[in-house]
């Protein structure tokens, strides 16, 4: 089979053996999609050497479950030990032993097969198509938010990043009923969330803000958008990291201490409320989807990917 390898910091599309299912779900891709974490694999991020991506919808073609095979799916990109005590309270996603679709242990997503143990798989409604079923990882990490702090209707609500995961992140928090500001620096996907009813601002707009929020997203995965949401957030506020830094970020704590900020991270959420969402139509995916590509171009859409302006770029075995 064809699939999208790193090594070495090289991208290559290779034939490579099929994966046998070894105890798992074998399924064949019908749609992967390029992230950010990919782009940042290629450059060595997690020494990670294999087939990468971790966006997909997919059919099971083989399973231990006959009753499954033809199903179409999507896929939790963690598959923990199933026997410490994080495991068998049914959350994998900090199992010290866990591998990680694409990123940690497991070949990925960018491939015309894969396997997940059949645990992993939610079944995918007719209703959605594959190019918005194909976002449920990304919309399932923006839900992550609602997992680890609360958002009401009477909370503000800072958004910053208007990248993938920040569109996403501020068009779940605005189904809440909370007043949200989307932060960002590209005036066409400002747009995006602008059509859906959600305020823009760029960083120096926000920066008149000051301390007028009861909870910031960080979802830049920059050093100036940490600072700017230290500044936006009210004494007491909440500060939810859903990006990774690259580069050593200069943390002021005196004021997190002063102004008793809370800080919460947040990384991969729940399947199930991303697949409702979906379902219901709640969220714009469209607008997010930029290009697509057959996966044999797989490393010319990973450089598609890199391009500024560009939002997501879809794969097809």
């Amino acid at each position: 089979m064809l699939a999208l390898r790193v090594n070495r910091k090289r991208a290559a599309v290779r034939e490579v053996a099929k994966p046998a299912a070894n105890n798992e779900t074998l399924v064949r891709v019908l749609l992967s999609g390029i992230c950010n974490t990919d782009l940042e694999i290629a450059r060595g991020y997690a020494g990670f050497n294999g087939t990468i991506g971790h966006e997909f919808v997919g059919v099971v073609e083989e399973s231990s479950d006959r009753t499954i095979v033809g199903q179409r799916v999507v896929g939790e990109i963690n598959a923990g030990c199933g026997k410490c005590e994080l495991c068998r309270a049914g959350d994998p996603r900090h199992c010290a032993k866990r591998t990680v679709l694409g990123i940690v242990g497991r070949d990925g997503a960018h491939a015309e097969f894969l396997r997940l143990p059949q645990v992993n798989l939610v079944p995918v409604p007719q209703t959605v198509i594959d190019e918005h079923a194909v976002f449920t990882e990304p919309l399932a990490a923006a839900c992550g938010v609602l997992e680890r702090t609360s958002i009401s209707r009477n909370d503000r609500v800072a958004i910053i990043g208007d990248g993938k995961l920040g569109l996403l992140c501020a068009q779940v928090a605005a189904l809440s009923g909370a007043s949200v500001l989307l932060v960002g620096k590209h005036s066409a996907k400002l747009k995006i969330a602008a059509r859906r009813g959600i305020e823009t601002a760029t960083p120096k707009q926000a920066a008149k803000r000051s301390r007028q929020f009861d909870v910031v997203v960080e979802a830049s995965g920059a050093a100036p958008g940490f600072a700017l949401a230290l500044d936006l957030l009210r004494p007491k506020g909440r500060l939810v990291l859903k990006s990774t830094f690259h580069d050593t970020t200069e943390i002021d704590a005196a004021r997190i201490v002063v102004d008793e900020i809370s800080i919460i991270g947040s990384r991969c959420g729940r399947f199930e409320p991303a697949v409702d969402l979906l379902s219901k139509g709640a969220i714009d995916i469209d607008s997010l989807i930029s290009e697509e590509y057959p996966l044999r171009d797989g490393v010319h859409a990973m450089e598609r990917a890199k391009t500024r302006g560009i939002l997501k770029v879809l794969l097809r075995p």
